[in-house]
């Protein structure tokens, strides 16, 4: 049997079979790079663009080696590597949509403007293996003709990219391509959990502080920014732990969906340049950064330059915004007395400071009967549980009406529930895990709730 050839096409025979007599070495080439966040949004742009061009062919490209950007040159003659033509190839991103959009791999598309041929080269932008943005890369003869034309589709490219923005009014985080470069990978989109209003209990003060400096700043940001004032804002909220900083936050960003939320936890201090560049290309946006302490305690506890790099890295990524930029500072702290004082008072930093205190009697009876979650329950009973939680937080109860629960439903009784289930709780809770158990629950010290 005779064996058959297999047949490779190479991109170069492409090339030339599209322009040409002309010299594929004399061709001249521009290109531009975008951040690996506007893949999906680079895309779009080039399927918007060549839908005007539907004599268009675009193929896949596949190179033996990936440790460099891929770009129109290595599509020229290379024996030993050459660049061949292969299926489009496509990865699914996730958007946070119902699907996942699909990006293509390297990718080459041949067309005509006007009579002029060119090709545009997709690739990602890469550095030692390491991805680093998406490269477009427009090849035209030489000539001003052509010079014009490779502006003009990149310009175009440029302006769809930024009116696209798939990004836009969802909730994200960077997640680093590798755990100790502090180089942004993919980005991921959050599911957070709806929050109403009702079911956000702080006091009276902190609500009223929230609204001001958030609901109606951003209802009155437009007028502001037409008498010149500044529009960006940053606010700092701090207490205890189990207070609700981040459960409002989730209920914040449900309440601003016309923001895109970037999450920034200590992990990722890292990739702080990154999130803020994100942040300006989707403002209006609000960037979160939970737990500031750790990353901006005062100087004379930092242990080395690692520390104070990132500290001046926040604060000069936060002076550094325009004034004009429509972006929101949150930041978060348990431990307010550790922040160095010129995060919490410089102007231009945070404006205002607001204080998230353990639930007083009245937020922990509404506590009591938004976590019992339809447990039937008498007034009295609901007084002993506000009594007997003085200095809980919102954590300690909610787990405190979980276990209660548990007892009631094991003893098979109706009606309401009694206190006997609640003292089961409380003791289990208390002194059967010791002090370390009530320190994890969100407790106070044990003895303060026998009564």
């Amino acid at each position: 049997m005779t064996k058959k050839k297999t047949s490779i096409l190479l991109a170069e025979s492409l090339l030339k079979r599209h322009f040409g007599k002309q010299q594929l070495h004399a061709l001249v080439t521009a290109s531009r790079t975008f951040p690996m966040t506007a893949r999906v949004d680079v895309q779009s742009a080039l399927e918007k663009m060549f839908a005007e061009y539907p004599e268009s062919q675009v193929v896949g490209c596949h190179n033996q080696f990936t440790h460099e950007t891929l770009t129109v040159a290595h599509l020229l003659s290379n024996p030993h590597y050459p660049v061949v033509v292969a299926p489009l190839q496509h990865e699914e991103i996730d958007i946070g949509d119902a699907l996942p959009a699909r990006c293509l791999k390297p990718g080459l598309w041949l067309a005509h403007s006007s009579g002029t041929p060119f090709a545009l080269l997709l690739s990602p932008g890469t550095n030692f293996g390491r991805p680093e943005g998406v490269h477009v890369e427009v090849a035209v003869a030489p000539g001003e003709v052509g010079a014009q034309l490779s502006r003009q589709l990149l310009d175009a490219i440029e302006n769809l990219v930024r009116q696209t923005k798939s990004y836009r009014g969802k909730v994200l985080s960077l997640e680093a391509a590798d755990g100790y470069s502090g180089h942004s990978g993919v980005i991921k989109v959050h599911k957070l959990r709806s929050v109403r209003r009702e079911d956000v209990i702080l006091p009276a003060t902190t609500m009223q502080l929230l609204d001001r400096n958030i609901g109606d700043f951003i209802k009155q940001r437009g007028h502001l920014q037409k008498l010149g004032m500044p529009i960006k804002k940053g606010l700092l909220l701090y207490g205890p732990p189990g207070t609700g900083k981040t459960h409002t936050i989730h209920y914040l960003a449900s309440q601003l969906p016309d923001h895109t939320t970037l999450l920034i936890t200590a992990e990722q201090v890292g990739l702080l340049d990154h999130h803020f560049q994100l942040a300006r290309f989707l403002q209006p946006a609000m960037i979160v950064i939970e737990d500031v302490d750790l990353i901006a305690r005062a100087r004379e506890q930092m242990r080395g330059p690692c520390d104070e790099s990132l500290l001046n890295k926040l604060l000069n990524e936060m002076d550094g915004l325009r004034e004009d930029a429509a972006i929101l500072f949150l930041l978060t702290t348990n431990r307010p007395e550790n922040l160095e004082a010129a995060l919490a008072s410089r102007p231009g930093r945070i404006d205002q400071a607001v204080e998230f205190p353990l639930p007083d009697e009245r937020g922990r009876r509404q506590l009591v009967k938004l976590y019992a979650c339809g447990l039937p329950l008498s007034e009295n009973i609901v007084d002993v549980i506000v009594k007997k939680t003085d200095r809980a937080s919102a954590p300690f109860i909610k787990e405190l009406m979980r276990r209660s629960a548990q007892f009631y439903l094991q003893s098979g009784d109706g009606g309401n529930l009694q206190a006997e289930f609640l003292d089961s709780a409380l003791e289990e809770m208390l002194f059967s895990g010791g002090s370390l158990n009530v320190k994890l629950l969100g407790g106070a010290a044990s003895n303060d709730y026998v009564h």
